[in-house]
């Protein structure tokens, strides 16, 4: 079963990193096509999409993939069967309704967000891009309903393809329809991101035609278990979703926590920025903070979301079972793991958030800034992630709610003042504050509810940090020389100082983690059949 967390680990990691990567590449062009000054219109429209997104599939792929996980462990297929049939239409409906009302409620929510006739964009201007996006929710629900039904059999490639393939259709519709709006028919740049948004919609059918796809090649294999397993009518369906609603709210809560987070930012930054005499700006700095700089930080925490979408079911096994031995060893190696692969990611961003914000964007001190001190965010948003995913798979629902709206009361509670003392860096220390009481809180909860100790867990993390300092050194060494000897000018020089610096930092930290045995013991055996080739092994 260990195995199995690696290897589904691996596989969502990967289709999510290729997916952040995608997102993060596609900007540098859109950032081209429709200006700095109308790329903000885009996260308006996706902040709130977000939200009803989140609401929409009710935590539905983890939900899902939790029950078939726990029944299948029973050997019972059919009830998982029966549970999926009946929420493909309830999804469906689900996802009408959340369509009509995001639709509806666009004008509304734009009037939260304009707070001062300084500001950049109209009301009309963000109620329509908050309208053409919201197609996009017809479609979603029930794909996610396939998604959590595969994972539950151990299936993760499916997810991980799925969205791939929904990213790739996406990003080939924003470019191109930006591209044509712009430059072919001489178009407005809002106009452009009004189709751009739209874009969510066609890149969710290319993703429920990957997922018919798989959905074929598995159908024999699963129709095999299914006839081996006991009737499903032994459990009646308002049994099944009484259990399913029992997951609902702290699946919507993990799923949606983030995005309420850049919500809160959505509706107070802009007041309070000008209520400091900043709003001719606020909509750059909330467009660095929600959008550009967002899209960077949340690249590491695609290691944590990939941990936590393959340990609820291997978790909800072992938890089925009893199986301690098998809980702890998941944790351990879910912890270490992340943060090996995480903190490293985080350090680097901040070490070189300069040469990063200016080859994505443009060169910008206030950009890079707001970089540097989001960055550690990452961390947090990452352990929250896994965290919330082992009190699910162990059934501590009601800690997730309570430690995610403990969170957030923080986040709202500290927002303002905080903005008013440190403009921007105020909502991020607010975010920080809020992510970090959470998870504090749910790794109490872990430690006492599971019995679990974590002295090892430390001792690594200890060492993780010791290998990070050093390399930082390297990198901002390195920094400083290609700095001494010509200050980079254009994106293609900003380019090579960067992969110059993430090099060494790579092979530093790589180096120290084999060279320490590091890497070996937690990335398994293969990495130590290759490391012994090389004499990195310690012996």
């Amino acid at each position: 079963m260990a195995s199995n967390l690696v290897k589904g680990t691996a596989i969502l990691t990967i289709g999510l990193f290729l997916s952040k990567a995608l997102g993060l590449l596609y900007v540098i062009p859109f950032y081209s096509i429709v200006g700095e000054k109308n790329v903000g219109l885009y996260q308006y429209a996706y902040i709130p999409y977000n939200i009803a997104l989140s609401i929409a599939i009710s935590g539905a792929p983890l939900a899902v993939s939790k029950f078939v996980s726990k029944y299948n462990a029973l050997g019972d297929y059919a009830t998982g069967r029966k549970l999926m049939k009946s929420s493909i239409g309830i999804m469906a409906l689900t996802g009408v309704l959340s369509f009509l009302a995001l639709y509806f409620m666009a004008e509304p929510i734009a009037h939260m967000v304009i707070k001062d006739d300084e500001q950049k964009f109209t009301v009309q201007d963000i109620a329509s891009v908050i309208r053409w996006v919201s197609y996009a929710l017809l479609a979603v629900p029930i794909m996610s309903v396939v998604r959590g039904f595969l994972q539950g059999y151990q299936k993760f490639e499916p997810t991980s393809v799925s969205q791939l393939v929904e990213q790739i259709v996406r990003i080939a519709v924003v470019l191109i329809g930006a591209y044509l709006v712009v430059d072919v028919l001489g178009g407005s740049p809002k106009t452009a991101v009004k189709f751009a948004v739209f874009a969510a919609f066609i890149g969710a059918l290319a993703s429920m035609i990957t997922l018919g796809f798989y959905w074929k090649k598995y159908k024999p294999e699963m129709n095999e278990l299914l006839h081996n397993s006991p009737p499903a009518g032994d459990i009646p369906v308002s049994t099944i979703y009484k259990e399913i609603i029992t997951y609902i709210l702290p699946f919507v809560l993990v799923g949606v926590i983030n995005p309420l987070y850049q919500f809160v930012d959505m509706i107070t930054f802009n007041g309070t920025m000008a209520s400091i005499g900043l709003a001719k700006v606020t909509d750059t700095y909330l467009t660095m903070l929600n959008f550009l700089t967002h899209k960077i930080v949340m690249i590491p925490v695609m290691v944590a979301t990939g941990f936590s979408m393959a340990l609820i079911p291997v978790m909800t096994t072992y938890y089925a079972k009893g199986d301690q031995k098998g809980i702890t060893r998941s944790l351990d190696q879910t912890y270490q793991i992340m943060l090996f692969m995480t903190i490293p990611m985080v350090v680097g961003i901040m070490a070189l958030s300069s040469e990063t914000y200016q080859l994505l964007y443009q060169q910008s001190a206030i950009g890079a800034g707001v970089l540097r001190c989001y960055a550690p965010a990452a961390i947090l948003f990452g352990m929250y992630t896994v965290t919330a995913a082992i009190l699910q798979g162990i059934d501590k629902h009601k800690w997730i709610v309570f430690t995610s709206l403990l969170g957030l009361l923080f986040k709202l509670v500290l927002n303002i003042p905080l903005i008013k003392m440190f403009e921007v860096n105020g909502a991020i220390a607010a975010t920080i504050i809020g992510y970090a009481v959470a998870v504090g809180v749910n790794l109490v909860v872990i430690k006492k509810e599971l019995n679990y100790q974590s002295k090892l867990v430390i001792r690594r993390t200890i060492l993780i940090l010791f290998f990070n300092a050093i390399m930082v050194v390297a990198v901002l060494l390195t920094r400083s020389g290609l700095y001494a000897i010509h200050v980079p000018e254009g994106k293609m020089q900003t380019l090579l100082y960067l992969m110059i610096c993430s090099g060494v930092g790579v092979v530093v930290y790589g180096f120290l983690s084999f060279r320490s045995g590091l890497a070996q013991k937690l990335l398994g055996d293969k990495i130590t059949r290759i490391t012994k080739k090389f004499g990195l092994g310690r012996s």
